[in-house]
């Protein structure tokens, strides 16, 4: 199953472009920096059952495919879905196609026909979304009448010590502002799933300096910042980051990078 959607040519779509492309430029190096979206997704995972034989499983943002390949070792057949192509390829190089398929798409306006999937699963993509109504309902057409989806989307005030060391350096946004969680249920309710249970750990990841989170954050393509043009930041302006991230430093000198964390769990 190979299947490329097309996305219209308006500031919507020029923002997916630009999404895709930070994705598709890190895909070869994400795996070495991305421990904090694997702890994340294994929290997703241990909500499931230990077997899922017979399953159709949707992996929604798959990036290179970590986590389908442990959705496969339970027994599902797995579609690995996301924006970027290039992601597509590393979770083909992972995963090979025993009962794997690879789709690029859009989460706003998924391929499938109704009521296909068993479960849905979906993590730290969401986020990317302009409105997540959008993917939810498409979440809710594409699962069969008993389905499940788990999702996981970062809340406002994650990475929020990083958006207060770069305040003292200069106007311009370098934090994505992401989805409270009021936002979050009000997109849940207009989805019309039956039941559902949103769990909101906060988690913290130390650093050793300032410079190495910005690194992991390069190194997983999460750069895109709407309506901000990425140009390169000279030396003297991460030095003067750094030195404002310290005000933050806990034991032995470490610096936190905090997520506030949605987890969800959904019943069709």
């Amino acid at each position: 199953m190979n299947l490329a959607v097309g996305v219209e040519h308006t500031e919507q779509g020029a923002t997916k472009k630009a999404i895709a492309q930070a994705f598709s430029k890190a895909a070869s190096r994400y795996d070495q920096h991305a421990a904090f979206q694997r702890d994340v997704g294994q929290r997703l995972l241990d909500t499931l059952p230990k077997q899922l034989v017979d399953w159709q499983v949707l992996d929604l943002g798959c990036g290179t495919g970590y986590f389908a390949q442990q959705l496969r070792s339970r027994g599902a057949t797995v579609v690995c879905a996301d924006l970027s192509s290039a992601m597509l390829y590393q979770a083909k190089q992972r995963c090979g196609h025993y009962r794997m398929h690879y789709v690029q798409l859009d989460a706003e306006a998924l391929p499938f026909k109704a009521a296909h999937f068993d479960l849905v699963f979906s993590s730290l993509a969401l986020q990317w979304c302009e409105d997540l109504v959008v993917p939810l309902q498409e979440i809710h057409r594409i699962l069969k009448p008993q389905g499940q989806a788990r999702f996981s989307t970062l809340l406002f005030g994650s990475l929020t010590e990083l958006a207060q060391a770069w305040q003292k350096v200069d106007v311009h946004q370098h934090v994505k502002r992401f989805a409270d969680v009021n936002k979050i249920n009000l997109a849940l309710a207009q989805s019309d799933f039956a039941q559902y249970h949103l769990d909101l750990p906060a988690i913290t990841v130390w650093y050793e300096s300032a410079y190495q989170l910005m690194r992991d954050l390069k190194g997983i393509g999460a750069t895109h910042i709407h309506g901000r043009s990425q140009g390169l930041t000279g030396r003297h302006t991460l030095a003067q980051v750094e030195q404002a991230y310290q005000q933050f430093a806990g034991q032995q000198g470490l610096l936190p990078a905090t997520y506030q964390v949605c987890l969800g769990v959904l019943h069709r």
